[in-house]
């Protein structure tokens, strides 16, 4: 059986969400998990591993959302369903529904498998780095949140509030992500991602003070295919249009370009 395949296809025939939690995510955390268990020193289950990354997310409640804590619960147990009903190998299920129900950081569930832990630090890693950029701002701009404080982006004078700007969320959350990472290989990662992070609000910053720049652009793009439901690739090939005049530009693509890898 070829599984990831049946996968891909049970996604394909879904209809389209939003494209924080499209097919290429799933495709994404599948990927970021291999990575992860190849750089550990105990072995971990690949099969777990793959229907977790795929299904981890098939009950997506919105961040603000009274119930979003239950969200991974209820992925769990719907892909108990599909997994029984496809043949996949009973005594693999339970590892897999724990694995996605732990990797909610709303769920507040302690991952205790390797496998958990992986999937865990794979689908955490997409709020970092490059995409987690695009993530970031694109979510925000689902919810109908503001990108950031205009008088004041890096909340110098004021209270953090993530919940308001999109910018906060970096202090307030994606920045202590390196060190709540459960495994070595996810800590690898999550550090170097981190780093990017802080260069995109550096950048962003000087761009805010002059009104426009690469970073200021970055942001510009998310937010409206946020609001255009459009996928990251409509982001992509907007900020291709403006590489060539901006280094950062080019820096950022090519980061992304590394992240955005998956497994055919």
């Amino acid at each position: 059986m070829n599984w990831k395949q049946l996968f891909i296809e049970y996604w394909s025939s879904q209809k389209k969400e939003d494209a924080a939690h499209d097919l290429e995510h799933f495709k994404r955390v599948a990927y970021t998990a291999q990575q992860i268990a190849h750089l550990e020193t105990t072995s971990s289950d690949p099969l777990i591993l793959l229907a977790a990354a795929y299904f981890h997310d098939l009950v997506n409640l919105p961040k603000n959302h009274p119930q979003r804590h239950l969200a991974s619960r209820h992925s769990a147990d719907k892909a108990k369903t599909i997994l029984m009903k496809a043949g996949f190998p009973n005594k693999k299920i339970p590892a897999v529904c724990h694995a996605i129900q732990a990797h909610s950081f709303s769920a507040q569930i302690e991952p205790l498998t390797l496998e958990a832990k992986i999937i865990q630090d794979a689908d955490r890693l997409e709020a970092l780095g490059a995409i987690g950029i695009l993530r970031t701002f694109y979510i925000s701009s689902r919810m109908g949140s503001s990108p950031y404080d205009p008088l004041d982006p890096l909340a110098k004078m004021r209270p953090l509030d993530d919940g308001t700007f999109a910018l906060d969320h970096f202090a307030c959350k994606l920045f202590k992500l390196p060190d709540h990472m459960q495994t070595l290989g996810g800590r690898q990662i999550a550090q170097d991602r981190s780093k990017f992070l802080q260069r995109f609000v550096e950048e962003l910053v000087t761009d805010l003070q002059k009104g426009s720049g690469a970073a200021f652009m970055i942001v510009e793009s998310c937010q409206h295919a946020g609001q255009e439901n459009q996928p990251f690739s409509f982001i992509i090939k907007m900020l291709k249009k403006n590489s060539m005049s901006s280094s950062f530009m080019t820096e950022f693509l090519s980061q992304l370009e590394r992240e955005m890898q998956i497994d055919e």
